[in-house]
């Protein structure tokens, strides 16, 4: 899989968090938070990314930028609340595979749009040095992205004035629930 371009990286993990999606739903009680944990993670650290390399790339090169990027920070502050509430609430709670739909709708019809109406301009209208720049850029911003969704910092600057130290908060979070036996 070629993963030094952004489109073919974020469209890899699109499919990774379709799959995740699956995984959960399928997933016995026992195992389910363990599934859930790594579903979180990866989209609490996709968005973040998306938020602030791929979006405001795109903001500024493709056709309606502003728009389309305003359409996707709308989807994806949804997102982020359901899935707060989701973390929150935790794999145990009695509606959780009712609001996992719920969650897995709004974060397919999210990826479809960014793959119609934001991809296919950002190729056309980026080199391949600048997608490969933008991957680089993006698995940066995943290492040091939060691992929990915080809705409300749905933009580039609020992920890096506030992104860091709440990362920092979620990994010391992740390792006490690990240590104390709970899914981080």
């Amino acid at each position: 899989m070629e993963e030094t371009d952004v489109i073919v990286l974020l469209q890899a993990q699109h499919g990774m968090i379709r799959d995740l999606f699956d995984e959960v739903e399928r997933a016995p009680e026992e195992r389910r938070g363990e599934a859930f944990s790594r579903l979180v993670r990866l989209l609490a650290v996709h968005e973040t990314a998306e938020e602030e390399i791929v979006h405001p790339y795109a903001r500024g090169r493709i056709d309606g930028g502003d728009a389309v990027v305003a359409d996707r920070l709308a989807e994806e502050g949804e997102a982020k609340e359901l899935l707060s509430q989701l973390d929150e609430a935790g794999p145990d709670a009695p509606d959780f595979l009712e609001r996992l739909l719920v969650l897995r709708a709004a974060v397919e019809a999210h990826a479809r749009s960014e793959e119609r109406y934001e991809f296919p301009q950002l190729r056309a209208r980026t080199t391949q040095a600048e997608r490969r720049s933008m991957a680089a850029g993006v698995k940066a911003a995943e290492a040091m992205a939060p691992t929990h969704p915080h809705p409300g910092t749905e933009s580039a600057a609020k992920n890096v004035l506030v992104g860091t130290p709440i990362a920092m908060m979620d990994r010391v979070r992740d390792v006490i629930r690990q240590v104390m036996g709970k899914n981080p």
